[in-house]
């Protein structure tokens, strides 16, 4: 039936904001094949030469699964990066003018602020690692970091970012279900340093299949996007609007047999950023069980290092959880596929967590 009081014209926040999707997605998607393009002039491809672990061992098993990977272009996290960062800029200040009140949790400023320090900072550190890589500057000296250093870093990061959570936006609570809000004061810095570098090496180490990590931070991001639009936290709403849009259009081309990967300019941030959401969110439990793919495949890995370190010996045969299902005999879109099923599962039950 027909409302004389509706307003002729959809100018709801949520319409706004599904349309800051399209729009993001549309315009990744124009750019997306140019900078294919560039990243092949370029030769930012994939290395040909074998790899190693960070014991500098050799990976036999992953060479033999990832070997037909070589040549593909590597750096599409750097391109949504830039959209997302752009895109934002220039609309956020026209919202008032689009129809849309701002809302928010936290002083605006200081909100943008974190979250893009947060994007651009592990992005520059990811790009940074990548051009060591793929143009062999580690093998010539030429300013090349040591794992443990850009690990320093990262924490060095996520310091700044935690002390900017706790001081700048008077963050310090988490919230688990059941149990209630826990106040942990100052304490609050360690341990959300210690959730966004988690997350960082774990969005990291799981990109490593065609459309892997992209998918499953597409379905987490659907799912933070429903809390952050439940709080009314319009520049995180935003924010993430843009975000999806463009990693939408990013996995069209990411999937099985990809054209063009995130490289760690794109998994480093996206795994920092992600976690930040969560904590401005206040839901760490429901970060840990929507990222639950996430944590599966770091956790694999971690215990594999540990093992290799105390023991001297292999807890599995492979490690991440993903390359122990390929060796395993599963195929590749096939492991993808039944990780995102499972990940849209996880969304709805970190969901729900997050609400009851």
């Amino acid at each position: 039936m027909f409302n004389p009081n509706l307003p002729e014209s959809p100018s709801s926040p949520f319409a706004l904001l599904l349309g800051l999707l399209i729009f993001s997605f549309s315009f990744t998607s124009v750019l997306l094949v140019p900078f294919i393009n560039l990243l092949y002039k370029f030769r930012f491809t994939r290395a040909s030469q074998k790899t190693k672990d960070m014991f500098d061992k050799p990976t036999p098993i992953f060479d033999k699964f990832h070997n037909h990977k070589q040549g593909t272009p590597v750096g599409g996290g750097f391109l949504i990066i830039l959209v997302v960062s752009l895109l934002f800029t220039f609309l956020f200040p026209l919202v008032k003018f689009l129809g849309l009140d701002i809302t928010h949790v936290y002083p605006i400023k200081e909100e943008i602020n974190v979250i893009f320090f947060t994007f651009i900072s592990f992005g520059i550190l990811g790009l940074y690692d990548d051009i060591m890589k793929f143009f062999n500057f580690k093998n010539t000296g030429f300013f090349g970091l040591r794992m443990r250093y850009k690990f320093l870093i990262q924490w060095i990061l996520a310091f700044v970012i935690a002390s900017m959570l706790y001081f700048n936006l008077k963050i310090d609570i988490f919230y688990l279900p059941f149990f209630g809000v826990f106040d942990l004061g100052i304490l609050f810095v360690p341990v959300a340093a210690i959730v966004i570098v988690s997350f960082t090496n774990a969005v990291n180490v799981t990109d490593g299949l065609d459309g892997l990590s992209s998918g499953l931070m597409m379905i987490a991001l659907f799912a933070f996007w429903f809390l952050s639009a439940a709080i009314l936290d319009t520049p995180l709403s935003f924010f993430l609007a843009l975000w999806l849009g463009s990693i939408i259009a990013f996995l069209y081309f990411n999937v099985y047999p990809a054209r063009i990967w995130l490289g760690d300019v794109g998994s480093l941030a996206f795994g920092a950023t992600f976690a930040v959401v969560g904590l401005l969110l206040g839901k760490v439990m429901a970060l840990m069980i929507i990222g639950g793919i996430f944590v599966l495949e770091i956790t694999s890995s971690l215990l594999q290092v540990l093992s290799k370190k105390f023991r001297g010996k292999k807890l599995f045969k492979v490690s991440p959880f993903h390359l122990f299902l390929q060796d395993y005999g599963w195929e590749e879109p096939k492991i993808v596929q039944r990780a995102w099923l499972a990940a849209i599962m996880l969304a709805i039950f970190g969901i729900w967590l997050a609400i009851v």
